[in-house]
């Protein structure tokens, strides 16, 4: 790879993140599902016949977090349902993941916790895990 650290455009979607995917995540899990490189891997269920699952994961960055016509927890919702419904499949449930900076507002994380509920809804699809870290305010965090 010719850089030697990361850059915002790494994560943009375009030349830099193929690169930084082909040439390091996909070296070094590389596998059937992986390697079609879609936003989301149909997997086929050993004991069910030709039953296939979808499986998906996203995340997003965005400033600001509100903004018309939405915020961070709706397009979290609309991104991922739209991933799956991309290789043809019926979203059902959905994982979500939050990063919170320390000091964050309750009513902020409130309002976007409803927005997903009400997303979710709107989808036909429950959300039925998570995850939750806090991470020191202004602080660069390295996360995975």
């Amino acid at each position: 790879m010719v850089n030697d650290k990361i850059l915002l455009s790494h994560g943009s979607g375009g030349r830099l993140t193929h690169e930084l995917v082909e040439k390091l995540f996909k070296k070094h899990f590389s596998n059937p599902a992986l390697n079609s490189l879609d936003d989301s891997a149909e997997l086929k269920l050993a004991a069910s016949g030709n039953a296939k699952l979808a499986f998906t994961t996203d995340s997003f960055v965005v400033n600001p977090i509100f903004f018309p016509g939405g915020d961070i927890g709706r397009l979290s919702v609309c991104g991922t349902v739209n991933d799956l419904a991309m290789k043809g499949a019926k979203p059902l449930w959905l994982s979500v993941a939050a990063i919170i900076e320390e000091g964050f507002e309750i009513k902020a994380l409130e309002q976007i916790a409803g927005s997903i509920a009400l997303t979710a809804r709107e989808a036909g699809v429950l959300v039925v895990t998570g995850d939750t870290k806090v991470v020191e305010k202004g602080r660069p965090i390295d996360c995975f």
